[in-house]
């Protein structure tokens, strides 16, 4: 009887897609100073209305005008002789001798050309008048502009400094008691919740932290003099193991909720640090770890200053690595490269390993998750690593990206300014 033929091995899924927009490069708008906002707005709505006002003035001012040029030109005076001698510098066509006749319609062609002259230079005038006052009228509208929106200008430079976790930050916007006091009272009573409960969870979670090392350390050290007595039999050796493996996990985990607490704070306290030389020392402390796994470590590194907690950055590099060794493949490879740009300094770490489809890396970010799945429960962390290279990074102002790179394996992207 033949044997049944062997199923042939599942085939490896495709690379899904690289995103097509970089999450790198901010979003710049091709003519920044055509945004429409509100003080532009403004301003074409005050200098439109002058524009307009000007323009019904000198409407009216011409046609009263013309009125009473017509009005005025009326002769006073009808020639009666045959024949008229006379001589004018400003209608030279009447120079000379005429009769009565052909004189007054002369004379009345010439005065409605005067008036059609005056009317014209009054008009040409008028406009560069009102061309001038409309450049003014704008101008002045865009200074008051400015000026009745300054308060929203200092509320927007505020949000934006408590969208950077720094939540002392108040408006206190004096003034009249209008409708921008209050919104801006509003603003500050709602900071002033938020900073409440920003500082009660951490809070707690500090303090639940250091609860819980003094157990756990407790735990530690009997486990530790247990395994330590020679007439221990197997079964309780291998227990004791057991238990101080978990009890190492749960100091681990201890620790980077601590850590995640307070790196959630706004650095005050920077020194300068050189990206450089925290991705070697990151690499140095996981190099056995690597080398166990048959993982290679390489990468340039290249000067990069920033001001900020060595420690802290430290740990950036640390758990980024780590990451990238834990989750790699056997003969495998983390490059991590360290670049100086114009404002900003570069930390990146590059890693082979299973594909990761685009859609799952914002999960990856979030305490105690992985990807399809979201506790921990593996041996290979406590899943708190990148939640805590989040928040240090932007405790320090910078910015953290993933991306997953064609082939399998991810490219996590640090960038902090300088």
């Amino acid at each position: 009887m033949p044997s049944p033929a062997t199923p042939a091995p599942p085939a490896t899924p495709p690379t899904p897609p690289k995103p097509t927009w970089d999450p790198r490069q901010p979003v710049v708008r091709p003519f920044p100073w055509l945004r429409p906002t509100i003080r532009i707005r403004l301003t074409l709505l005050y200098g439109g209305m002058f524009l307009m006002a000007g323009v019904l003035l000198l409407t009216i001012i011409y046609l009263l005008a013309a009125d009473a040029l017509r009005q005025g030109n009326d002769l006073p005076f009808k020639i009666l002789s045959a024949q008229v001698a006379f001589t004018s510098d400003t209608c030279p066509d009447l120079t000379g001798t005429r009769e009565s006749g052909a004189f007054m319609q002369g004379l009345e062609q010439c005065m409605q050309h005067q008036r059609a002259m005056a009317l014209d230079s009054l008009l040409k005038r008028s406009l560069l008048a009102l061309l001038g006052l409309a450049v003014i009228a704008f101008a002045f509208g865009y200074a008051m502009a400015g000026r009745v929106l300054s308060p929203l200008g200092k509320m927007t430079r505020t949000a934006r400094r408590v969208a950077g976790t720094d939540l002392s930050r108040r408006i206190e916007l004096g003034g009249p008691d209008d409708e921008l006091k209050e919104l801006s009272d509003t603003f500050d009573e709602m900071l002033d919740r938020l900073e409440r409960a920003f500082t009660a969870q951490q809070r707690f979670v500090a303090n639940a932290s250091h609860e819980l090392r003094t157990p756990l350390a407790i735990n530690r050290t009997l486990l530790e003099v247990h395994l330590s007595d020679p007439g221990a039999s197997p079964e309780l050796q291998q227990l004791g193991k057991t238990l101080l493996a978990t009890n190492e996990r749960s100091e681990q985990l201890v620790e980077g909720l601590l850590l995640l607490a307070r790196s959630d704070n706004e650095i005050v306290d920077r020194k300068p640090v050189d990206l450089a030389e925290v991705a070697s020392q990151a690499l140095d402390q996981a190099r056995a770890e690597a080398q166990g796994k048959g993982v290679e470590l390489r990468g340039t590194r290249e000067p990069a200053v920033v001001q900020g907690n060595g420690v802290l950055l430290e740990r950036i590099a640390l758990n980024l690595v780590q990451n990238a060794v834990r989750y790699n493949t056997p003969d495998g490879w983390v490059e991590v490269t360290t670049k100086s740009l114009p404002g900003q300094a570069l930390l990146v770490v590059e890693n082979t390993g299973p594909i990761v489809p685009a859609y799952e890396l914002d999960n990856i970010f979030e305490p105690f998750r992985r990807l399809r799945t979201e506790r921990t429960g593996s041996d290979k962390g406590v899943g708190l690593g990148l939640s805590i290279v989040r928040s240090v990074a932007r405790a320090h102002g910078g910015r953290i990206t993933a991306e997953p790179r064609e082939g399998g394996g991810l490219i996590m992207r640090v960038v902090l300014p300088t």
